[in-house]
């Protein structure tokens, strides 16, 4: 059985797509680019910031399916740019305790959706 999950405190799916879907003990969270909620806007010019908002609307995420960043078992970043990768790691890191944190992979890719500049993924289980 499945549960969709969905929060205003993350951005509303720009696709046929939910939020988060929970399937048992397992939440599998869609991506999350840098869409502030509140005001639909993206964040945008500073790469920091961008990967801080993508965070924010993970932990919006996880915070209404009752689960935390100490749940994560697996991320999924996506970056338009590896240069950025060390900026965007010291965003991601101050998410996680090092000894918990989930496994990752951080993946080149040539656009995204809005042609941002970062989107995460996270897979939680409970």
């Amino acid at each position: 059985m499945k549960k969709i999950i969905t929060t205003p405190n993350a951005p509303a799916p720009i696709g046929p797509y939910n939020q988060a879907v929970l399937s048992g003990n397992t939440l599998y969270i869609s991506g999350q680019i840098p869409i502030n909620p509140k005001t639909g806007e993206l964040v945008e010019g500073n790469i920091k910031a961008e990967t801080e908002q993508s965070m924010e609307n993970l932990k919006a995420i996880l915070t209404e399916a009752g689960m935390t960043f100490e749940d994560v078992v697996k991320s999924t970043i996506f970056v338009k740019d590896m240069h950025q990768f060390s900026e965007i790691n010291d965003v991601y890191g101050r998410y996680f305790n090092a000894e918990t944190a989930p496994a990752r992979e951080t993946v080149e890719v040539a656009n995204l959706p809005k042609f941002v500049n970062v989107e995460i993924s996270m897979l939680a289980v409970k």
